[in-house]
């Protein structure tokens, strides 16, 4: 019974020593279209600060290291704004702010 639990509780452990990636729920498969539609709303409103692809972010936060577990703070600064960013939230529709998320945590895997 105790080596069952030790095995377990190893194997526990391995768990929560992966890579966050590899468990999160922003890891998840997202559909083609929706990751379609976040690249054409980055392309068109994000890439003139952000750079194209997320690459280059010439001043601008670096998208490819936001922070995948902090999908809150994504959709407000869309929506709200930050900093020199302006809101975004009355010109994108919530499912094209989700669409934006999916193609930053995706990145250029799409």
């Amino acid at each position: 019974m105790r080596a069952g639990l030790a095995i377990a509780s190893l194997g526990i452990a391995a768990l929560a020593c992966a890579p966050a990636t590899a468990q999160s729920p922003q890891a998840r498969n997202f559909a083609p279209q929706q990751l379609k539609t976040g690249a054409e709303i980055y392309a068109r409103n994000c890439s003139p600060c952000h750079g194209a692809r997320m690459l280059d972010p010439q001043g601008a936060a670096d998208l490819r290291k936001f922070p995948r577990d902090e999908r809150e703070r994504f959709i407000n600064s869309v929506t709200r704004g930050k900093n020199q960013m302006p809101p975004w939230g009355d010109l994108l529709k919530p499912e094209e702010v989700e669409a934006l998320w999916a193609y930053v945590v995706a990145g250029e895997k799409s």
